[in-house]
Order: structure tokens, then C-alpha cells, then sequence
């Protein structure tokens, strides 16, 4: 009760009043005997704790804010109902918190997770059979194929949530997504909402596609999508297509082996100006399906296109979305899916049924020097461009252990190091980076 008297202001009780008098609405005409037999509670805590050495400036001569040791906490509360078969609500708050840190609490500032006081993460009505026909209105979590392009970034505090309408056809063979929305804003200390709730808000962003998944080839899934963003910016209006497809191998099927090709690619217009760029992802792997540690061994290789000439008053860099860039492209998260090359050697192991080891080495480069090098979050640049440079930003090797403790907690302990490449060492510090991690996760 105390999270609530603390962390909700009479401003955000009143701006969640719509949402929550709706589902209200909707719930009522099947109140009666019984209600407390159809309700499912769902509870997480979760807690980790993050050491960083350079990960932002690459440079031990400085005590920057970001290098620092602080704990970051995390906890969902939410309950689903279920009164009739073709109906379903679901409803969930979360409140996020970061401690002991040197930078402000301020989510997405100097890199910080921050604060976010008891808000509502998930608020949803599902009518129809899921398995067959359905319509889901509300906030809710998109994700689909690997999360290179949409994905809930679980990683992250806060994660990511989208105010969305969406409709789902699924036969034994295939399935079919259409759904339009707009991203869930953190706002600190205000109630979080996207630009459809949020009249004051300039960006006017609408984000719709179609998802077509299907298991024709007995032996692969195979996915065709096109995505469109609508966004309204000071700098310009952004208003393009991002269209692909996704094969990925089955190793049951397969004898052990296993593949994943992606190809993308986006036309349209970016701030005001033309945008036409692409991005790829290759891996193959081979998995000693009857060892008894499960061993995995893959190599991968994933590209986004970048902007050799920024002033020519045309776009090429790749636009990532809403991915979980966590961790296809190291645990750091120094790099996203656009203007880089990634070069991956994965290694993983389950020692124990209740323990999984992954050992990954990465190196990077990037497309064209002539653009930024971004950050996982698509916009930070780790450095000014300088097109003299060379393109190879480094290499970064990945470590860590998952256990299930128990059958409702789990322990995830990691150790990252960014060993610094030329890219850096011609334009400025270039020193070696650390980030190790300690997480606990309670679910119930």
C-alpha cells in the first residue's frame, strides 16, 4: 500500500481514470458469483546491480557520471480475467526505481534507467479466440520474430509498452497480425502516455503493421512483415516503410543444425527527406542435441546500412525501430542495428538442467565513417564523425551464467569488456571498457 501513497500523484490517479473506468465498463455486465475463482494475479521483483568503467566516454582519465555502481529495481503487479471464453482483461502496474547512483534518476538521461513512480504498464481488453480470431484494444506488448525491429526490451527498466489496437487470424499452419499503435512515453512522475492519449504532444506518432508467420516448410518458420512510422518532429516529418522477411531453421528437424536469415529493407521519408536503407542478419549454428550439456556453437553476421554523405539532403542510415537491441549486439549495448557490421562467435552450454552459459565475441565496424556510430538506443552518438577514421570500433566479449534458483527465481549473473578499436583511438579516448551485472528475478 505504501508504493501507492508515495509513488501515485492526484494528477496521475486522475489521468489513469479513463483507462481504468473503461475496463470497469467493459468487466461489469459479468460481475456476479464466483469472480474471485476467474481472476489470475501475476506478481514480479526484480533487482540488479550494475558496475560500469568507460562504457560511455571510453576514457580512464575521467570519473564520468556513468561510471558508477548502483542498483536498479523493478515491480509488477497486475491481475487477468477471464469471465467468458471470448473474453479477457488484463491490467498491470509497474514501478521502477534506480539507487545509489551518481547521475539523476532521470529515465534515459546520462543512460540512466531512473525513476518511475507506481504507473500502469498494461491495460487491455482481448475479445475473440486467441487460437483462432481475435481483437486486443489497449495497452499492450508488441514483439515479434527475433526483436530486431519490435520487441518489449526487457531489459530495460521500464521495458516498453504500446497503446494499440490489433487483430489476430491464426490457422494450425500460419498466422496473420494487423495492428496500428503509438509507443507508451515514460514520463517521471507523470502518468506514461503515448501520443494518442497525450494532446500536447508534438510527435503525432503512429506505428502500424502487418505480420504474416507461417509453417509451410515443415523444417522452418518463415515471416514476411512490412512495418509503417508516422512522426511528426521539429526537424521534419518522418513518414516511411520497413518491409522484410525471416527465415529460421528448426536444429530438432534439422539434425542439429539451425539458421536464421533476415533481410529488411525501408523506403520513404525520414525529418523531411528521402530514406532508402537496409539492414541484414545471417547466422548458422550446429547444437549437440544428445550431449548432455546441450552445447551450441554459431556464427553470426549482421549489417545496417549507414550515411556516407549526411549533407547530400538524402538518408541512408537504417531507422531500427522499436527493437530489444539486448543482446544481439553486446551486452553493453554501445551499438544498434544501423551503420555497423557484426561480426559474432557464440558459444552456450547448460552444464546443469537449471543452469545456462552463453560466452559471445563480438567485433564491430562501422558501414561508412562518413555517419555515426549509435548507440543501442538509435540516437545517442558515441562520438562526432570524422570520416578520416578507421572503421573497426572493437571487439567485446560477453559472459554469463542464468540459474533457476528456484521454480520462481531466477539468478543472472554477467561480465562484459569492450576492448577499444582504432575507430576510437582516431577520435579521442580510447580506453577499454568493464560492465558487470548481478540480477535476481521473482516471479510469480
Amino acid at each position: 500500500m505504501s508504493i501507492f501513497a508515495t509513488g501515485m500523484s492526484a494528477t496521475k490517479i486522475e489521468d489513469m481514470r479513463l483507462p481504468l473506468l473503461f475496463l470497469s465498463l467493459c468487466a461489469f455486465p459479468a460481475l456476479g458469483e464466483g469472480i474471485a475463482e476467474q481472476l489470475k494475479w501475476n506478481f514480479q521483483a526484480r533487482t540488479r546491480g550494475e558496475t560500469r568503467n568507460n562504457t560511455y566516454d571510453f576514457d580512464s582519465s575521467r570519473n564520468a557520471v556513468t561510471d558508477d555502481t548502483y542498483l536498479l529495481a523493478r515491480a509488477r503487479l497486475g491481475v487477468e480475467w477471464q469471465p467468458d471464453e471470448l473474453v479477457k482483461i488484463a491490467v498491470q502496474g509497474q514501478d521502477v526505481r534506480e539507487a545509489f547512483s551518481k547521475r539523476a534518476n532521470v529515465p534515459l538521461q546520462n543512460g540512466a534507467e531512473g525513476d518511475d513512480s507506481f504507473d500502469l504498464r498494461l491495460a487491455s481488453i482481448e475479445l475473440g479466440d486467441p487460437t483462432h480470431f481475435s481483437f486486443k484494444a489497449g495497452r499492450q506488448v508488441l514483439s515479434y520474430g527475433d526483436e530486431r525491429l519490435v520487441g518489449p526490451l526487457e531489459w530495460q527498466n521500464f521495458s516498453r509498452t504500446f497503446d494499440a489496437v490489433k487483430l489476430h487470424y491464426q490457422t494450425p499452419t500460419w498466422w496473420l497480425d494487423a495492428f496500428t499503435s503509438s509507443v507508451v512515453r515514460i514520463r517521471r512522475s507523470q502518468f506514461n502516455q503515448s501520443d494518442w492519449l497525450n494532446d500536447a504532444a508534438t510527435r503525432n506518432q503512429f506505428f502500424s503493421g502487418l505480420y504474416f508467420s507461417s509453417q509451410f516448410l515443415p523444417f522452418q518458420t518463415t515471416d514476411l512483415y512490412a512495418f509503417h512510422l508516422h512522426e511528426e518532429n521539429p526537424t521534419g516529418i518522418s513518414n516511411f516503410v520497413t518491409f522484410g522477411t525471416r527465415h529460421k531453421g528448426d536444429p530438432t528437424k534439422l539434425r542439429g543444425w539451425d539458421y536464421t536469415v533476415e533481410l529488411v529493407g525501408q523506403t520513404g521519408q525520414l525529418n523531411g527527406q528521402p530514406l532508402s536503407a537496409y539492414a541484414y542478419h545471417l547466422e548458422g549454428g550446429y547444437n549437440w542435441l544428445k550431449s548432455a550439456w546441450k552445447p551450441r556453437l554459431a556464427l553470426e553476421y549482421s549489417a545496417g546500412s549507414g550515411d556516407s554523405d549526411p549533407n547530400d539532403g538524402r538518408v541512408h542510415t537504417f531507422q531500427n525501430l522499436f527493437p530489444t537491441n539486448h543482446p544481439p549486439y553486446g551486452f553493453m549495448d554501445t551499438f544498434s542495428w544501423q551503420n555497423m557490421q557484426n561480426v559474432v562467435l557464440r558459444l552456450a552450454a547448460q552444464p546443469h538442467s537449471k543452469v545456462k552459459t552463453t560466452l559471445d565475441f563480438h567485433s564491430f565496424w562501422l558501414t561508412t565513417t562518413g555517419d555515426a556510430w549509435y548507440r543501442a538506443n538509435g540516437t545517442t552518438r558515441v562520438r562526432a564523425i570524422n570520416p578520416n577514421a578507421s572503421s573497426h570500433a572493437g571487439c567485446e566479449l560477453d559472459f554469463t551464467i542464468n540459474t533457476k534458483l528456484t521454480p520462481h527465481l531466477d539468478m543472472l549473473i554477467g561480465y562484459s569488456h569492450f576492448f577499444a578499436g582504432a575507430y576510437l583511438a582516431a577520435t579521442g579516448p580510447s580506453d577499454d571498457a568493464d560492465f558487470a551485472y548481478w540480477m535476481m528475478t521473482l516471479n510469480y
